[in-house]
């Protein structure tokens, strides 16, 4: 039943992330600003930047079905793997809008975003440290 829900939320969470991948496209200017140096700023193009998101987006929650083919008999690892996916893909929602706020031009206290950035990136640190602590759990509960 746990993995049905964490499916569902996997999947929602994918919706959630195609969203907003195509709202932060239309609102990005001409160039992105990726990253900016003491010497200038490196730029990608709005295509090339959307592209990569995409395709990156896609190769990573596409690993759900490769670990659901792999593991088909371990029910609880691809539960664990499902809230992983989403966990990143909180992580990608963040890191777009982020992207998206830098590159517009609105005046913004970007230390007010700090605690989102730096939570997403501490909930997929917790949810991989979340199964090989549930795995030791498990191992020592069935000696016992």
């Amino acid at each position: 039943m746990a993995l049905k829900i964490f499916k569902a939320f996997w999947f929602l969470s994918v919706v959630v992330v195609v969203i907003d991948v195509l709202y932060t496209y239309a609102g990005l200017p001409e160039h992105v600003v990726v990253k900016e140096e003491a010497t200038g700023q490196i730029t990608i193009g709005r295509d090339a930047f959307f592209y990569t998101a995409v395709a990156f987006i896609i190769l990573v929650n596409a690993l759900v079905y490769l670990i659901a083919k792999i593991q088909k008999h371990r029910p609880d690892f691809r539960t664990w793997f499902y809230g992983f996916m989403m966990a990143v893909n909180v992580f990608f929602v963040i890191a777009l809008s982020f992207i998206a706020l830098y590159n517009s031009s609105e005046k913004f206290d970007y230390s007010r975003i700090d605690f989102a950035i730096y939570g997403s990136v501490a909930l997929i640190a917790v949810w991989a440290i979340s199964w090989p602590v549930y795995s030791i759990y498990r191992k020592f509960s069935v000696k016992s």
